[in-house]
């Protein structure tokens, strides 16, 4: 098992990518995203913050409510639903029953698939 070393105060280094956006290749978090939002839209920070709340907000509200949302050329956010099953206790081998569940799932779309190969 590989342990990522720890973030020290270094600064990411991120190559423009398809769409505006800036990648790296680990991940990026939230006040990451936000400041590329900034940088690419040349809007504040704070302004950039309010619009990635509010696509998250609408997202998940779609969702909750059964819609689908589509964003062409780059993916469909939509809500599985997942079967009754059963499963094992690890620690002591004894058969479980998991409840049906409706899960958020993300299919990637062509523009997406196309600009990640």
């Amino acid at each position: 098992m590989s342990v990522r070393p720890p973030r020290e105060g270094r600064k990411r280094q991120y190559e423009p990518y398809a769409y505006g956006c800036l990648v790296q290749g680990d991940h990026m978090n939230k006040s990451e995203i936000i400041d590329n939002i900034a940088a690419s839209a040349d809007i504040p920070k704070a302004v950039a913050g309010k619009a990635l709340d509010a696509f998250v907000d609408s997202v998940t509200g779609a969702l909750k409510e059964g819609d689908d949302v589509v964003l062409v050329g780059f993916g469909t956010f939509s809500v599985k639903e997942r079967a009754e099953r059963t499963g094992r206790n690890p620690s002591t081998g004894a058969a479980i029953k998991i409840p049906a569940a409706k899960v958020p799932s993300f299919k990637a779309g062509k523009g997406l698939k196309d600009a990640v190969n």
